[in-house]
């Protein structure tokens, strides 16, 4: 365990490279595991796979997103951890569940919610190519791991957040500054004349601040 947070926090806030070594460790620390993939849920209730350790993982997620039904949309919406030995012959998934074991070579799987925030949904979604895959250990193994990597990306997501927010706030005051050089203004005067021109355009505070910081020597018109 001291190994798996020491692994994922080498990703340096980078929610990507820790997504990415979430599902690396995930595959090498759980007993019969093949194959993973990481779930999350985007804002309306789009899901998607953000990171996977073989083709075997994100076919077999698409087939869910495809069907609407499968086991890692269950351990989203509605349960800490879901677990088949047999995909071909589960009743829960009467659709997913043999194509899935047609189109790869997944038999098994063991899913894992990630989250507990309402706009921060996933799960650790693992795969096994042997019926019966997982047993109790490997499920005692997931859920370990399964802390440990919602932990590492939660706290990337908001540094990730955090960044994107300072990032917004460096190029309007960028051109905040450049409006009141400009058109010799005060601040509160280029910021005012900054939210009026994006409510007007339709367009987000951060772009417009971004267009007029890359075409700072170009005109823009009456203020």
């Amino acid at each position: 365990m001291a190994d798996t947070a020491r692994l994922l926090q080498d990703s340096n806030g980078d929610p990507q490279a820790t997504f990415q070594s979430a599902v690396e460790v995930a595959q090498t620390s759980v007993s019969g595991c093949d194959a993973v993939g990481l779930t999350f849920v985007r804002r309306g209730h789009k899901v998607e796979t953000v990171a996977y350790t073989d083709v075997m993982a994100l076919t077999a997620d698409h087939l869910q997103y495809e069907h609407e039904e499968g086991p890692c949309l269950d351990a989203t919406w509605e349960h800490h951890v879901v677990r088949s030995p047999d995909l071909r012959h589960d009743e829960r998934w009467p659709t997913w569940g043999p194509r899935v074991a047609h189109k790869t070579s997944a038999q098994s799987i063991l899913s894992f919610q990630l989250f507990t925030k309402a706009n921060h949904l996933g799960a650790l979604n693992l795969y096994g190519k042997a019926l019966d895959a997982f047993d109790d250990g490997a499920v005692e193994e997931g859920f370990a791991i399964a802390a440990h990597v919602s932990i590492a990306v939660a706290a990337a997501l908001q540094v990730d957040t955090m960044s994107q927010g300072l990032a917004s706030r460096t190029v309007i005051g960028q051109a905040t500054g450049i409006l009141m050089e400009r058109y010799d203004m005060d601040s509160a005067r280029a910021f005012s004349v900054l939210t009026r021109m994006s409510s007007q355009g339709n367009i987000k505070l951060r772009d417009l601040a971004a267009d007029v910081v890359a075409h700072r020597g170009e005109s823009l018109g009456e203020p």
